[in-house]
């Protein structure tokens, strides 16, 4: 099982971008699957998540600012990143397992993780 994400690279502040996340395998439907980011010197971040059935769950330094959604099959997801700052410089990994509610935010929840994808925003 893999997840193959897509879309980083630089932008400039204020910005936007999209990443993608591909599973290989359809009956990732069923999983919550999200995004968790890492910038150099500083701990794993939690960013957003969606459960199976389309619950949206944002860290607090992104709320207002990046959607995250699934497509029909449910085995691919999109991080629309707008207004992008400095601060969002990382990289970003995709995640898929099925934490319970509580542990959403929790990265031990998740079973699976992408290679991750580089975001440079410049100031």
């Amino acid at each position: 099982v893999q997840l193959q994400a897509f879309g980083g690279g630089l932008v400039q502040a204020g910005g936007s971008l999209r990443l993608s996340c591909a599973a290989s395998q359809r009956t990732f439907g069923r999983y919550g699957m999200g995004w968790f980011r890492q910038a150099p010197g500083k701990d794993r971040e939690f960013v957003a998540a969606i459960s199976w059935n389309g619950f949206e769950y944002y860290g607090d330094s992104v709320k207002g600012r990046f959607i995250i959604s699934r497509d029909n099959a449910g085995s691919t997801i999109f991080l629309q990143m707008n207004s992008l700052k400095p601060d969002d410089t990382a990289v970003y990994y995709c995640v898929a397992g099925r934490p319970i509610t509580s542990q959403i935010r929790s990265g031990p929840a998740y079973n699976y993780w992408g290679q991750g994808t580089k975001l440079t925003v410049s100031s």
